[in-house]
């Protein structure tokens, strides 16, 4: 697609986190950027705003401007939506949101951020790291970035980091010249019914990689070590923590509550030395890990140590993982999008750690009903941190049939597997709120968990 032809270009669903990212950069690049999604309030819409991009309420056939020269719009939707019908009777330019991006990414030299979890601190972090070192890349991220003011960084440069999503195999799309693999652990369960099948997405993008790109890629995940060495054409940059089996070793590693401190060791075949003395500002070993992803993608564009302990100190994380959004009555209310069990028992370690002698009350929404009766076993066991649990009503997609598995359900596997867990079932987000209103105090740390929107729990906590 030659971009230099489109002057409007019109969204439709263009709140959701990926959309917004690609809105925002479009609109940075100089193109009139206009779009239409629901009424309800979304994350994205500070962001929206802060650019100036008209946002019309509803769909409505009669909202697509006529005169776009491309209609994007989201894989929630298809010809059942007033607006994707309106556009594809007018023959006008359709694309899908992954099948846009790509055109956009594969024009570039496009750095792809993936894996289970962990895919947007990382892609963050790697653009603020590029960016204070003076490449000027472009970056897209899932998640708004208070030091990027949005959700995306426009520069003048030939690199594109994109979070790249996994999710209805998005990843067939892209043709990246270098991969930041986190992990693999099945999900998504209504789209990859088997854990083959959801591997072998990951597999078939790392063969994409040119002899003359580079995959750096976590071997502390036993499939992704079994499965890249075979599977990629270029470099492989392994990392890990404690396994001098890698090429980035981070070790002795020195948690405290506002910072972590770590040691790295270069491990291989050319040479073997130490990189010295690191510290990062988040959180959780999860995040060493994704620090070590950062620092070996950053060496290979020759951005100094020195520099580059400073750059990666300084990055702050983005918004809804392991957020303090402020206190109330003198809780600290923290705010995180862990979703899948792996998430949340890597989360609330890291938080315990940073936090040992709070009371943790963990409020859970549970995303999706096919993950949530999938993992139903795996979530029940993922809380043993915590000092309290409050599950929500399951946040659905609308993409997905509903019901199957409740609530409750997951509550009284709690009770199976861990009877000292106090664990309740709090159906509504403002039944919720007026239960942590009455019952936390000062010694409390509240947890908000989950993909939807128990976030503004804490925002109306926090206001009031």
């Amino acid at each position: 697609m030659d971009l230099s032809h489109l002057k409007k270009i019109y969204m439709i669903g263009i709140k959701g986190v990926g959309m917004t990212m690609l809105a925002q950069f479009l609109t940075e690049k100089g193109f009139s950027v206009i779009g239409s999604d629901t009424e309800e309030e979304f994350m994205t819409d500070q962001t929206l705003s802060s650019c100036g991009i008209q946002v019309k309420k509803g769909f409505k056939k009669e909202n697509l401007d006529p005169e776009a020269d491309l209609v994007i719009y989201s894989t929630a939707y298809n010809d059942d939506n007033p607006e994707v019908a309106r556009a594809k009777q007018k023959n006008l330019k359709t694309l899908t949101y992954p099948e846009a991006l790509s055109e956009i990414f594969n024009q570039y030299y496009g750095i792809a951020v993936t894996g289970s979890h962990g895919k947007t601190t990382t892609t963050a972090w790697l653009g603020y790291v590029l960016m204070r070192a003076g490449l000027q890349p472009n970056t897209l991220v899932g998640s708004r970035v208070e030091q990027f003011g949005g959700n995306a960084i426009t520069g003048n440069s030939d690199y594109l980091i994109i979070e790249a999503d996994e999710y209805q195999n998005k990843l067939q799309y892209f043709r990246p010249q270098a991969v930041l693999l986190n992990n693999i652990e099945h999900d998504h369960h209504d789209f990859f019914k088997t854990e083959e099948s959801y591997t072998q997405v990951f597999i078939d993008f790392i063969k994409k990689i040119p002899e003359s790109g580079f995959l750096v890629a976590n071997f502390d995940d036993d499939q992704i070590a079994k499965t890249a060495p075979v599977n990629c054409r270029g470099r492989v940059l392994s990392y890990g923590l404690n396994n001098s089996e890698v090429d980035y070793q981070a070790y002795d590693i020195r948690p405290d509550r506002d910072k972590q401190y770590f040691k790295i060791r270069l491990n291989n075949e050319e040479e073997n030395k130490e990189l010295g003395d690191f510290s990062i500002s988040l959180m959780g070993e999860h995040n060493i890990s994704n620090a070590l992803a950062v620092v070996a993608t950053a060496l290979e564009f020759d951005i100094g140590l020195a520099e580059l302990r400073t750059y990666l100190e300084e990055f702050q994380g983005t918004h809804r993982r392991a957020q303090i959004m402020g206190k109330f009555r003198g809780a600290v209310i923290m705010d995180d999008y862990a979703h899948h069990p792996a998430e949340i028992r890597t989360t609330l370690k890291g938080i315990r750690q940073s936090y040992p002698d709070k009371n943790m009350k963990v409020v859970f929404h549970p995303h999706t009903f096919s993950r949530t009766k999938a993992l139903l076993n795996d979530f029940a066991q993922s809380f043993d941190m915590a000092d309290e649990l409050i599950v929500l009503d399951i946040y659905g997609s609308a993409r997905e049939e509903q019901g199957g598995v409740h609530s409750g359900d997951l509550v009284e596997k709690v009770g199976e597997y861990n009877p000292d867990l106090p664990a309740s079932h709090i159906p509504t987000l403002r039944e919720c709120e007026e239960y942590l209103r009455n019952n936390i105090s000062s010694g409390d740390l509240v947890v908000l968990m989950g993909a939807g929107d128990v976030f503004r729990v804490g925002e109306n906590l926090v206001k009031n």
